[in-house]
């Protein structure tokens, strides 16, 4: 499968911080020195990224779907080039049905995590598909989790929410084959982040993470391979057990 050594132009949503800030760094740097576009809800950190030579944009991906279009529309206007989508944004809370929920905040994880990343495919993929049918070969980039193989209780929601994205990808990897729209899934381990800082478990888990320094080239090789799950540390081990194969089965069962 091609890669993204091919892209012109990377747009990576939640680029402010964490992997999607150390992805675009590493994808700029890539030899075929493709625009990154950096998307994030915090100002301050786009105007720090905008300062050392990315494209900014600042994209609430849990905006209503006429905002997600409009801004979709604006952004394919501005880069005509965009071929490659790395679908990145995400939030992580911690829920115990023991326990009264709130309910507010479990729809928000949700809506932060699958449901804005179906909504921005659905816009950006007649772009992408446009582009393949030219012979241009486009990437859509879906960021998952370890967790969507094996759920960590504490975070049930966030397990389920990417469980939902993996399942999409493997649906979007059938459909799309032979489009020249590519779907690379990356399926991270516990990695360094800001995306536990709500929940003030980020020193307990600081010390068990994967560095970024240590995550981010082995996901980038896994993208300019263009390898279809990128599946990175301790997540191999369970996608070895549970899930080995699987993309496999799906592709037959769209094609019967």
């Amino acid at each position: 499968m091609p890669g993204i050594e091919l892209s012109k132009c990377v747009l990576i949503t939640g680029a402010t911080a964490g992997i999607g800030r150390a992805l675009a760094y590493a994808i700029r740097q890539l030899p075929n020195k493709p625009q990154v576009i950096a998307t994030g809800r915090r100002q301050d950190r786009l105007d720090e990224l905008a300062k050392d030579g990315f494209e900014t944009y600042k994209l609430d991906v849990g905006a209503d779907r006429a905002t997600l279009q409009k801004t979709v529309e604006e952004l394919l206007a501005r880069y005509p080039d965009l071929d490659t989508v790395i679908l990145n944004a995400g939030v992580q809370r911690e829920f115990d049905f023991r326990k009264e929920i709130d309910l507010d905040k479990l729809e928000y994880e949700m809506k932060i995590n699958y449901n804005s990343t179906v909504i921005l495919t659905t816009y950006f993929l007649p772009h992408l598909l446009k582009l393949g049918s030219l012979g241009r070969q486009t990437f859509l980039v879906p960021v998952t989790s370890g967790l969507a193989i094996l759920p960590a209780p504490r975070v049930p929601n966030y397990s389920a929410s990417k469980a939902a994205v993996h399942s999409f990808a493997l649906s979007l990897q059938a459909q799309l084959a032979g489009t020249g729209v590519n779907v690379l899934e990356i399926i991270p381990p516990l990695v360094e982040s800001e995306l536990h800082d709500a929940e003030g478990t980020t020193e307990a888990l600081s010390k068990i993470w994967m560095p970024l320094e240590e995550f981010v080239p082995i996901a980038t090789r896994g993208l300019v391979a263009g390898t279809p799950h990128i599946v990175v540390g301790r997540s191999e081990s369970m996608w070895d057990k549970f899930e080995k194969g699987k993309d496999e089965i799906v592709a037959q069962l769209f094609k019967a």
